[in-house]
């Protein structure tokens, strides 16, 4: 008589846990953004103390509604000091948000459960409440960036699962 256990297929191994940030492929290295648009609002940084602040100000190229860049292939057409994301660019970015896929896999964690490669949902973030939809100011309305200083970007999200 054969045992009835149901057999276990192995599920394949996610290529974020499987591989090195500079192992992916351009496509793999793309698909880590989880959307949130929190690293396309602007810093201030003190010239003296070299403190960081953030603020909620959006890029002009943020699409507010849905955090996606209007214009992502050629955004430094447009804003020339837009940082290009690589490996090596994540040694010297002390910005980025610690939910930040980037810096989650840099460090050997796990995607967030709201991640559109996790959840296999691309509103996911928004509707988690991590995204800067709802939350952000266009800088052709915003005035001056010191009006506009606030802590949440740089800190870890209180997300809500939805």
């Amino acid at each position: 008589m054969r045992c009835c256990r149901a057999s276990r297929v192995a599920e394949p191994q996610k290529f974020w846990k499987a591989k090195t940030l500079t192992q992916m492929s351009r496509e793999e290295w793309e698909s880590l953004c989880d959307g949130c648009g929190r690293c396309c609002l602007h810093k201030l940084r003190d010239e003296d103390t070299e403190q960081l602040a953030f603020t909620n100000v959006a890029c002009r190229l943020l699409d507010l509604t849905t955090c996606q860049c209007k214009h992502y292939p050629t955004r430094t057409d447009y804003v020339p000091d837009c940082v290009t994301l690589t490996p090596a660019a994540l040694l010297e970015i002390d910005w980025l948000p610690p939910s930040c896929a980037y810096v989650r896999v840099a460090k050997g964690q796990d995607l967030a459960w709201w991640h559109p490669l996790v959840s296999g949902d691309a509103e996911s973030v928004r509707r988690s409440g991590v995204s800067v939809a709802g939350r952000a100011v266009d800088e052709r309305e915003a005035g001056p960036l010191e009006h506009h200083i606030v802590t949440w970007p740089g800190k870890k999200p209180r997300a809500v699962r939805g």
